[in-house]
């Protein structure tokens, strides 16, 4: 990432921010409602943002105690391949490891070859011991 063009922040995106990042990064749509009553309940977000555009993201969820995921990290076509998924990373590792606690589990799911990404991080293929799963609410 250079630095002289990012700036990194920790501040949950707007809805209109997320819904654009979702989308044009390939990740599945969230509803306006959905996206309002999810984003407020964020334990940690980081923004990269561009010239002041918000051109990655990512989140961590949970209890705050013995759960967490993460989640939402997206980046914009444009702006792959700059390293800025692994900035996103490295800014919820330190979270991680500055207020997780011993014993929660940190989870999160990976679509196609971003597992490696995560695998930088610590983050390890749970199957054959448990194996992901999923229940999906198409949405309207």
């Amino acid at each position: 990432m250079t630095e002289s063009i990012y700036t990194i922040t920790h501040d949950v995106p707007s809805i209109e921010t997320y819904r654009h990042l979702r989308q044009s990064a390939g990740l599945s749509p969230k509803t306006l409602e959905a996206a309002a009553r999810g984003l407020p309940n964020s334990l940690f977000a980081v923004q990269v943002l561009c010239a002041g555009e918000t051109v990655a993201m990512g989140r961590v969820i949970g209890d705050g105690g013995t759960f967490y995921q993460v989640v939402d990290i997206a980046v914009l076509p444009a702006h792959q391949g700059q390293g800025l998924g692994k900035t996103v990373m490295r800014e919820i590792s330190a979270y991680i490891e500055r207020e997780v606690l011993p014993s929660a589990y940190i989870s999160l799911l990976a679509d196609g070859e971003a597992y490696r990404l995560y695998q930088q991080f610590g983050f390890a293929l749970t199957a054959p011991a448990s194996v992901g799963m999923a229940l999906k609410k198409p949405a309207a």
